[in-house]
């Protein structure tokens, strides 16, 4: 079993497109006996994505902080609901958990749960494989920007290696399942 630390978007207001992908992901993640692990509220793609887990079998953990939930955003149907004080303890939280990291398409708190797992595996904290899924191009723009930071060494060029890009939902489960974590060299070794 994989759990899959998943990160996305809580809105409702975007693209249909978004949550029937997330549904497709999550109904894959039940079926094949795996956990996910998420941000635990019940709105937006975060709520589509727990609730295709549950029909489908799986175990769902969400961890949130205690000012969500006090907003009664709460996804209650959780087999398992962490509430935690802050945003830095739900992002600990979720990291512990997880055997894999997914960005799905996401906003502000999306990148920023992204960006931290990625330092987190370049300083060497874990060697756990992280993917974003670049559905139709939704993080075209941000690797843009990452080959800027390449380019003008501000990050080495091995740290490509530090996540992979599916471009949908089978090229995600095929690199998890038969991912090896590289070799990448220690930061100021």
């Amino acid at each position: 079993m994989t759990a899959f630390t998943v990160y996305t978007s809580s809105s409702d207001a975007i693209d249909p497109r978004y949550a029937e992908v997330a549904a497709e992901f999550g109904r894959r993640i039940g079926e094949r006996g795996d956990a996910l692990v998420y941000g635990g509220t019940n709105v937006g793609v975060m709520g589509v994505l727990a609730q295709a887990v549950r029909d489908a079998g799986g175990h769902v953990s969400g961890v949130l902080p205690k000012l969500m939930y006090d907003r009664g955003i709460a996804d209650e149907a959780c087999d398992d609901l962490v509430v935690t004080n802050g945003m830095n303890d739900r992002k600990q939280q979720m990291i512990a958990r997880g055997d894999a990291f997914v960005a799905l398409p996401g906003g502000f708190g999306t990148l920023e749960e992204l960006l931290e797992v990625l330092t987190l595996k370049q300083l060497g904290y874990h060697r756990k494989p992280i993917v974003l899924v670049n559905l139709d191009g939704f993080y075209d723009a941000l690797l843009v920007f990452f080959d800027q930071l390449y380019a003008t060494s501000f990050a080495a060029p091995i740290y490509r290696e530090l996540c992979h890009v599916a471009p949908d939902i089978d090229a995600l489960f095929d690199h998890v399942d038969d991912y090896t974590p590289p070799d990448l060299p220690a930061k100021w070794a």
